[in-house]
């Protein structure tokens, strides 16, 4: 996870997101991150149609994915669900790792993918550009166990239409070294408010995206701002976000790219205190780096991923395939433990080296989600219900993102 580049959709696809009413956000304007099932979004995707049967295994599947959720033994033997896969089906799996889902968005455009883990701030991007397809979830029977909590959300269905499979779930959490700062932060002042107490040290997360963290901060610190939706910001309320991160800019010792730059960070020094993942945190303490991480009390983004089906995709069976492994009990049961995160299987609680993993990570604990604001498109018409004013959408974030890196 990593290194922002900028947005690339296409016009249509902005268009679409930019001048539509709700493109799956609403779900979090009341009651946290979590709450409501799909409604219309706004726009109308493309008319695609989902897959009616499967045929015979093309024999590969080419993936765009989150580091962390392919595994085949390269990065450690002992974890491995794609050979597995391999053997049953036959289907090659190739994988594009991707920073972000900016990266996410643009490689799918290119037709050369098959499936993607997309989290929410791709996923309507994806769909109103008719770069993925809706999903026949008869085809992948796995779905059937699926937390309902996690299906025919906003962000992976429109009007009733799936068009992904669930895949997990998590918070952006904030990271620090156990040595140096102290008392342990309970608070996103450690990169806000209070950064000074680092400065050259703090770390951020690299994406426009971030803008909602700081929105996110707003809401607790400066409540007469009236934020709702860290991803519903009029005027006033994105300025005062921008403001805040270009005051925290002073402060950045880097805006973290790849994971493995960010382990390296906190491992040697250069950062003590910054926005993560679990997966990073999980890999960094393997790696002997003196970090622990929390869910601050002001709550946090994160994201709800959902594996889709490429509109141009030559290898469907397969993808499908692939989704319906992924989210079976055993490898989701895996790639939540590798990864830090809550699995979408319900069944994979009783599947996890760790007994207590689902109850760590909340799997089935919604007032622990309404904490957390899932990534969201930010789009003109904004996403809290309000009409009397616009709202600032995905172009203006990216626009802000590089005026505040300087």
């Amino acid at each position: 996870m990593t290194r922002t580049k900028l947005l690339a959709i296409t016009a249509a696809a902005l268009i679409a997101l930019t001048a539509c009413g709700d493109d799956g956000g609403d779900d979090a304007s009341a009651d946290g991150g979590d709450a409501g099932t799909s409604t219309d979004q706004g726009f109308t995707p493309p008319d695609l149609k989902a897959l009616d049967k499967l045929g015979e295994p093309e024999g590969e599947v080419n993936i765009v994915a989150w580091a962390g959720y392919v595994e085949d033994g390269s990065t450690d033997p002992a974890v491995d669900w794609v050979t597995p896969f391999e053997e049953e089906t036959g289907c090659q799996v190739n994988v594009k790792t991707a920073p972000t889902s900016d990266d996410m968005v643009n490689l799918m455009k290119t037709g050369q993918y098959d499936v993607v883990s997309a989290s929410g701030d791709a996923s309507l991007r994806l769909i109103a550009s008719g770069d993925v397809e809706p999903v026949n979830t008869d085809l992948v029977p796995n779905y059937a166990d699926v937390f309902e909590a996690l299906k025919m959300k906003p962000w992976n269905s429109v009007d009733g239409v799936a068009y992904g499979i669930p895949h997990g779930r998590g918070a952006n959490l904030l990271m620090y070294n156990t040595e140096v700062v102290s008392p342990a932060p309970d608070s996103w002042s450690a990169v806000f408010d209070d950064a000074s107490a680092n400065s050259g040290k703090v770390t951020a997360y690299d994406s426009p995206i971030y803008i909602a963290d700081a929105a996110v901060y707003l809401m607790a610190t400066q409540p007469d701002l009236g934020i709702e939706n860290p991803y519903a910001l009029d005027d006033e309320q994105f300025q005062a976000a921008v403001d805040l991160l270009k005051e925290q800019n002073a402060h950045i010792g880097e805006y973290w790219s790849d994971y493995t730059k960010e382990i390296q960070a906190f491992k040697n020094g250069d950062s003590v205190v910054g926005t993560t993942w679990q997966i990073i945190v999980n890999l960094a303490q393997a790696d002997k780096a003196k970090v622990d991480a929390v869910l601050p009390k002001e709550g946090a983004t994160g994201w709800s991923d959902t594996w889709m089906v490429a509109t141009k995709s030559e290898h469907k069976t397969c993808a499908y395939k692939w989704m319906d492994h992924i989210i079976s009990p055993t490898a989701n049961a895996q790639v939540a433990e590798w990864f830090g995160e809550a699995p979408s299987n319900s069944k994979s609680c009783a599947e996890t080296a760790d007994a207590k993993h689902c109850e760590t990570f909340h799997a089935d604990d919604e007032a622990y989600f309404d904490q957390v604001w899932y990534w969201t498109t930010p789009i003109s018409q904004c996403l809290d219900g309000r009409t009397d004013v616009q709202c600032k959408d995905y172009g203006d974030w990216t626009t802000a993102w590089q005026e505040i890196k300087g």
